[in-house]
């Protein structure tokens, strides 16, 4: 047989070494034989002329990440793999789905009143219910207008609100004088 044949047995035997290498951890013999056989197709290349041994070692350099990388998205459909692996669930299928979440779900972005002191947990009032509530870190006084901002668990979040809801009484706070003080209403 021709040395150009034998460095590319050698080579097609090293590539399939290293896909059994992937899907049969062998503690490194396969690998090992691996090497081997891809050395070896290289020597016998250039045995065989310099352009030969150097369309080997392309070949082996380009060639071996390749079916490594192939046979590594493969692996996972395989039996053995889909023993190994883990099936990675969403977060739908391991949160429980209660009526009770469902409902604290809905109330985000709903506005309620602190009904007690928030340092940073208290009850919030909403609707004539009383909900254990959470601040987002700031503390709360009673009395104190709160959104939901998020339910994490059976955990409800809130934010104040500063703002005031301006009464129809109230005149456009732009439309005030530059000097007037803005808590007074006349001009300073």
């Amino acid at each position: 047989m021709e040395p150009w044949a034998w460095a590319i047995l050698l080579l097609v035997l090293g590539m399939g070494l290293a896909i059994l290498e992937v899907f049969f951890p062998s503690g490194g013999i396969l690998g090992f034989l691996t090497a081997c056989s891809i050395i070896a197709s290289i020597v016998v290349g250039f045995r065989g002329g310099p352009v030969l041994g150097m369309v080997m070692v392309g070949t082996a350099l380009v060639g071996l990440p390749v079916v490594v990388v192939v046979a590594l998205r493969w692996w996972p459909e395989t039996a053995m793999g889909r023993r190994v692996l883990l099936n990675v669930r969403t977060s739908e299928e391991v949160l429980p789905d209660n009526t009770r979440q469902r409902e604290l779900k809905s109330l985000v972005g709903r506005v309620g009143q602190a009904k007690s002191k928030m340092l940073p947990s208290g009850a919030v009032t909403l609707d004539r219910r009383t909900i254990d509530a959470v601040s987002e870190g700031m503390p709360i006084e009673p009395g104190q207008r709160v959104r939901i901002v998020e339910v994490r668990g059976n955990r409800v979040v809130v934010r104040p609100i500063d703002e005031e809801i301006p009464s129809e009484t109230d005149e456009d706070p732009l439309s005030r004088p530059v000097d007037s003080d803005p808590f007074d209403g006349e001009p300073a």
